[in-house]
Order: structure tokens, then sequence, then C-alpha cells
């Protein structure tokens, strides 16, 4: 499992109780150990393209989003930056903390405060275009298009924001569990919807123009006797492949649906708080005892497994043409092959945690570090 998610969930539950704290916390004493990495032979070179820095993520997640060849990441003290070929194009800080990730529609860059704050800023210059407020710290990096901003809030509310000068347009609301994980998963849009997943294992599809309910998917079924075991949360962000759309739950399971009705392609049990990627062919999953699984895309059938990283806390995966790509908690890249899941390639980072996906920028697989490196890797 992904302890860093769940801790914050049970330091407000006083229920839960020690033995139940330690039982979850895969580095207490009395609990499995991480496994160290063995040696390998490499079989392709792997190599750091380009590295810069933002500040430190502190406890949060902070995702770079991509245009092109532009990345635009953040840190949370508060600082901005736009990259081009790793060279910083402009660097400007909003005046607040930061907690979740960037979205940009290209146009425009949008970040999220600790406080509800929601800063727009010119992509161009970095210059501040408008502020808007919402109702929780903003964990989750906004989704953006040239028709709407939509920001996930803390409290696991969607707000559509106008994109040019910030007015709220709706709020989606859902009810949640009396326990869930604080997600920072930002939700996904495409065409005319927006997708997110909730506490209790549901993906929705909701209306661009009005926040209304299109469809929801269940992606997990809570089970068990207690609150803790009925936790069964989508922690991460949904994916499109081509005409499905596909999430994974933590204690659920990974599930595709169609993209425009919500009807269940194929599922397969799996526990995720990391995340997933898909290719043309197959989907790879994070799992929470640190194997990186190969599903394939049209029926969910098991590929293969990789499985020597187990309590790694791995990062959600990249493919990318015959490779795969998956950070752990100590900030090591492991490059797998596709067609079978060896291990082709290992690169350190700066020795700090990966807890944000990892992301394919042109041939590249570019990753954000806890300690704030924003870094491009090649391998070949």
């Amino acid at each position: 499992m992904n302890f860093r998610l769940l801790l914050p969930a049970l330091a407000v539950i006083s229920a839960a109780g020690c033995s139940a704290f330690n039982s979850l916390n895969p580095f207490a004493s009395s609990g499995p150990k991480m496994a160290e990495l063995q040696p390998i032979t490499p079989t392709i070179e792997a190599r750091v393209a380009w590295k810069e820095s933002v500040s430190k993520s502190e406890q949060y997640v902070f995702t770079p989003a991509i245009v092109g060849s532009v990345v635009y990441a953040a840190g949370a003290k508060g600082d901005v930056v736009r990259l081009e070929d790793g060279a910083v194009k402009w660097k400007v800080n909003v005046g607040v903390p930061l907690s979740g990730g960037v979205g940009t529609d290209g146009s425009r860059v949008v970040v999220g405060s600790p406080k509800g704050d929601i800063i727009a800023l010119d992509s161009s210059d970095g210059k501040e275009l408008w502020r808007s407020k919402v109702t929780s710290d903003v964990l989750a990096a906004p989704a953006v298009d040239r028709s709407i901003v939509v920001v996930r809030s803390g409290d696991n509310r969607l707000y559509g924001f106008d994109p040019l000068d910030g007015k709220r347009k709706w709020v989606y609301q859902r009810q949640t569990p009396p326990l869930s994980l604080r997600t920072f998963a930002a939700p996904l849009i495409n065409s005319n919807y927006v997708f997110a997943g909730f506490p209790g294992g549901k993906l929705v599809a909701v209306t661009l123009n009005n926040g209304a309910v299109a469809w929801e998917g269940a992606v997990a079924l809570p089970k068990g006797t207690t609150e803790l075991d009925r936790v069964a949360d989508i922690t991460s962000a949904p994916v499109l492949a081509g005409r499905l759309i596909c999430a994974v739950a933590y204690q659920g399971r990974v599930a595709c649906f169609d993209l425009s009705t919500g009807n269940l392609a194929w599922a397969r049990d799996m526990s995720s708080s990391a995340g997933l990627a898909v290719d043309g062919r197959y989907a790879y999953v994070s799992d929470d005892k640190g194997a990186l699984h190969a599903l394939d895309l049209a029926s969910g059938a098991s590929i293969w497994k990789q499985d020597k990283l187990f309590l790694r806390q791995l990062s959600a995966p990249a493919a990318r043409g015959r490779l795969v790509a998956v950070a752990d908690v100590k900030g090591v890249v492991h490059f797998i092959s596709r067609d079978d899941g060896s291990f082709v390639a290992r690169l350190s980072t700066d020795g700090t945690p990966v807890t944000a996906p990892l992301q394919i920028l042109d041939d590249k697989v570019l990753l954000q570090t806890k300690g704030g490196a924003v870094m491009a890797l090649e391998a070949q």
C-alpha cells in the first residue's frame, strides 16, 4: 500500500489506534521490509538530459504540466517556472505557498494553494491573470482547457471556473464515506466531460457546461466490517485509452469503461493508490505492494508482473515505445522492458521520493522529486 497517502487520513481518525497504524506502516519494526535493489545488467543507456529545480514539495505532490516540448512546474514555496529544453524562460513567485501541481492549456497556467487560492498566470511571461477561491486546500493539479478551468478541492468538490476571468460557473459535490484517503489526483478533461475518481471507488463523468453527472462507474466496491476495511478510494488520475477511460482504486480494482456511455469494458481486482499508464497495447499498474503489472488493454488479462521492487512505494508509471519507467521512494527510476517486464536500466535522481506520476516529454521521461528536482531522462 502507499503509506504516504493513507497517513493524513489516519492522523485525524483516533479510532484507528496505534496497532492499526503500525500494521499499515511498511517501515514498522515488526512489518515486512522494503526490498533492497539487486544489481542488474543494463541493456540500454539511461542518462539525465536536463535538470532544473523548484522548491521542495513538502507534504504535497506536485505534477508538472507539459504542452508540446514546454514544461511548467511549481513548488511548495510558491515558485512557478516555465522550462523549454530544460532552460528557464521565466520563474515567478505567486506570493503564497502552493499545494497542487500545475494545469495549463498552453495559454494560461493555473496552480492552487493550501488555503484554496486558485491563481492563473499568463503562460508567455508568468504575469498574474486572476485569482479565485475554493472551500478547501487544492491538492491536485487543475484541469485546464480553453473553455473552462476545473479545480478539485481537498473536500472532494469539483469547481468549474471561467478561464478568462476566474468567475465560478458551477460546483459538483458528492457525499463521501466517513474515512477516506487524501487524493492528489487531478481531474481529466476530454471533449465535453471532466472525469475524476472519488472516495468509495466511483469514477464520475461530469459535463463541462453545467457540472451535471453524465455517468458514473464503480472501480471499487467497498467491503469489510470496519470503516478502515471499507476504504476503497480512487487516489490517482484516470487515463484515456482510445475509446476507453481507465482508473484504479486502493483496495479495489483496475477498470476500463466506455468513454461516452460509462459501460464497463473489463475489471481486475488490484489495489493501487499510485496509478496507471497505458499505451496502444497494455495498461501498466503500480500496485500497493511494489509490483508493476502489465495487463492486456482489450481484456485485462495479465501479460507480466515485475515484483522485485517490494514495498518501494512506486510512482505511477510512464510508457514510451518498448520501455516502461517507474520511480520509487528512494528517487530511483527503473526502466523495464514492455515485452517481458525485465529491468533494462536504472538511474538515480536526487535521493528523495518521486510521488508524482512519471510523464512522457517528447522522447524523454519527465519527473519531479519531493526534493524539487525537475528532470528529463533519456533511455535508448
